[in-house]
């Protein structure tokens, strides 16, 4: 019998040669990024049927492949573009980017630490480094994780677990109507129905620390258990930053869990105005921080960091028979028992080598120039009296609308996104229709976003003189 050469198997003339072609690709797309749309829609119906064809028998040839996914990814939004306001742009930094291929071809297991103890070591240390900046004490630690929905139900079942123990039937925990639903989702995932998670009342878009105060009198008083309250470090639809300080003091006097959805706020902290504006995150039992938001890495990178290290294998720990084998490695987690996820790619080098290759200071000033942009944007906005800008931003994401109606917002949202040019999102605040745009693309600079300002101002006044030409 004659052995089958192995077709899943590379040589290095292949490899060198793979490498080669993906590599003056993925060059080419990063030169061409500061002309490339910020978004394309309508068009997707050819790609979208090319891509459900199943794969052939024999294969294919690698740069027919890579056309086929150059055109599929040409049709939507294009998040690495400097004109992409929308949402959290997720740049995809491509040091971090180029980290993960390599990651992925070593493809080392790091759910227990005894099996990759360095590689344990690297994703620790970058924890480690991350709970000391947002004032975290030794004891704290954390896992990287796919992103901040993982680490919020991780963060919650630490908390439920912690603070109720197995009769967590009547628990109560705290947001407001501006908080993330994913917290909303944790809860319902954990067991807790919808009815356990309280909406507390606002104050310029903020949670009330007295309302919230008031609630959790009642609920006790009531029978329940209140075992959370969660703080925000900036909104989705806003940015808006809660009162961090007060409602950690809120939450020490009554007992309860105090987390901090930093998802988008949390990299931040890494400048002088973000440490200001999140003041009090440093009393928090658990922060969510999402990498691909605030530090420009690409999506599936997020981080749950915990005050105490010890609550989350409480929490999570399991075994079985068939890990008799493996040896406890000092000081170093194993990182199954922190969360749900057994079998977890190794993620610690796509945030290790980035922040050793620029340098800590690179982020923190790319950070200082999104914060200077979203003021630049918000005041430009502002001094024009076509438009209307309810609150200063406390971190880069601005809301505005022009004064009129709702469906005159929806008009000028359309005719910014047709120039494909400028990518922008809305959201619903206080029952009205805005407009968002948040310059947080490591690749958008002054440049771009005077032309944004332009476009918005050309997009507007057509959408006004539509409104007031007369029909016929």
């Amino acid at each position: 019998m004659h052995a089958e050469p192995d077709a899943l198997e590379s040589d290095h003339r292949t490899v060198e040669t793979m490498g080669r072609t993906i590599m003056a690709r993925l060059a080419r797309y990063a030169d061409d990024l500061p002309s490339a749309p910020a978004g394309r829609f309508g068009e997707a119906d050819a790609a979208v049927r090319r891509m459900r064809r199943p794969p052939a028998e024999d294969g294919a040839e690698l740069e027919a492949l890579l056309d086929a996914f150059e055109d599929a990814a040409a049709h939507g939004a294009n998040p690495a573009s400097p004109g992409y306001y929308a949402y959290f742009p997720s740049g995809g930094l491509v040091s971090s980017a180029l980290a993960d291929a390599f990651a992925q071809v070593y493809n080392r297991f790091t759910a227990v630490a005894d099996l990759a103890p360095a590689l344990v070591a690297m994703e620790h240390g970058v924890l480690r480094w991350l709970a000391a900046r947002f004032g975290l004490p030794e004891e704290a630690g954390g896992l990287v994780t796919t992103g901040a929905s993982l680490a919020t139900l991780t963060a919650l079942v630490a908390a439920r677990h912690d603070r109720l123990g197995e009769d967590f039937a009547r628990g109560t925990l705290y947001v407001t109507e501006h908080t993330h639903y994913c917290i909303a989702k944790a809860a319902r995932i954990a067991g807790l129905p919808p009815s356990a998670v309280r909406v507390v009342p606002t104050r310029r878009l903020r949670m009330d620390a007295a309302a919230a105060a008031r609630m959790i009198e009642d609920d006790r008083a009531a029978g329940l258990r209140p075992f959370l309250l969660v703080g925000t470090a900036g909104t989705t639809s806003t940015g808006t930053v809660d009162p961090l300080d007060d409602l950690a003091g809120l939450a020490a006097r009554e007992r309860l869990w105090f987390h901090v959805d930093a998802a988008y706020g949390g990299g931040l902290q890494l400048t002088a105005r973000g440490r200001a504006r999140l003041a009090g995150i440093d009393r928090a039992d658990s922060i969510v921080v999402d990498p691909h938001k605030s530090l420009f890495l690409q999506y599936g990178t997020g981080v749950l960091l915990v005050r105490d290290a010890a609550v989350l294998p409480a929490a999570h720990a399991d075994g079985g028979d068939y890990l008799q084998d493996l040896e406890t490695v000092e000081q170093l987690p194993d990182y199954g028992n922190l969360g749900p996820e057994l079998t977890r790619e190794f993620r610690g080098l796509r945030l290790w080598l980035p922040l050793h290759l620029h340098g800590v200071a690179a982020f923190r000033r790319a950070l200082d120039e999104k914060l200077d942009l979203a003021e630049l944007v918000h005041r430009r906005l502002a001094n024009d009296p076509l438009f209307e800008l309810p609150w200063k931003p406390d971190l880069s994401v601005v809301v505005f609308r022009l004064h009129g109606t709702d469906e005159l917002n929806r008009r000028l949202l359309e005719r910014i996104n047709a120039t494909r040019r400028v990518f922008l999102s809305s959201t619903k605040v206080e029952g009205r229709f805005f407009l968002r745009i948040n310059p947080m693309s490591h690749r958008t600079h002054l440049s771009d976003v005077q032309k944004a300002l332009a476009t918005i101002k050309e997009c507007a006044q057509q959408a006004l003189d539509s409104q007031y030409a007369a029909p016929g």
